[in-house]
């Protein structure tokens, strides 16, 4: 069932091996039976769930500025976008950054026999390390703005119409994401001071 509706649901809009289907998969259904006791995400349909979490994780994967190698996901939560953009692009280095300690437990779990990702249970603010890029979806921009000014020259963040409201980042014109009306993929830089 995942994998059809994946498949169905994304497109053509990134090349996916049966290997990283399986990952993605693996995920899923983690992800359903751990969100029976801890709120992971509020969707509860199956196609819902892969459109708007995995089908936008793996958009963001498709649509990375060049030069990213190392990628803090703040607020990752359930892992999203970060163990489906790790899956994808495994060239890549992930930190999942979830200070929630029951959603960092979770999301150790569901790293497992992912190489390339490691969990920070801790709020982003306390990281030491730097990135290249930091990703967020289900987080406000502008409550992670200064953890994220920190952490990385460049971030990336899935969510509405609207630009995020930030005071050190620039947006690019958005890229538009082929689900749902209004939903976009914002990737902001530094401004130059």
């Amino acid at each position: 069932m995942f994998a059809d509706l994946l498949r169905e649901r994304l497109g053509s809009v990134i090349e996916i091996s049966p290997p990283q289907i399986q990952q993605l998969e693996r995920h899923f259904e983690l992800l359903r039976r751990w969100n029976r006791v801890l709120n992971l995400t509020s969707l509860r349909k199956p196609e819902e769930i892969v459109e708007r979490h995995y089908c936008e994780s793996l958009f963001l994967a498709a649509n990375l500025p060049g030069g990213v190698q190392r990628i803090g996901d703040i607020g990752s939560g359930a892992g999203f976008p970060g163990i489906p953009l790790a899956i994808a692009r495994p060239e890549y280095s992930v930190a999942l950054i979830e200070s929630h300690q029951r959603k960092s437990v979770f999301l150790r779990e569901a790293s497992r026999g992912l190489p390339n990702v490691t969990v920070l249970a801790v709020r982003a603010e306390q990281i030491a390390a730097t990135f290249d890029l930091v990703t967020s979806r289900a987080v406000q921009f502008s409550e992670i703005e200064q953890a994220a000014l920190k952490l990385a020259p460049t971030a990336a963040i899935l969510g509405g119409a609207n630009p995020p409201s930030a005071v050190c980042f620039t947006w690019n014109t958005p890229i538009t994401v082929p689900w749902g009306d209004q939903r976009k993929l914002w990737i902001g830089t530094l401004r130059s001071t």
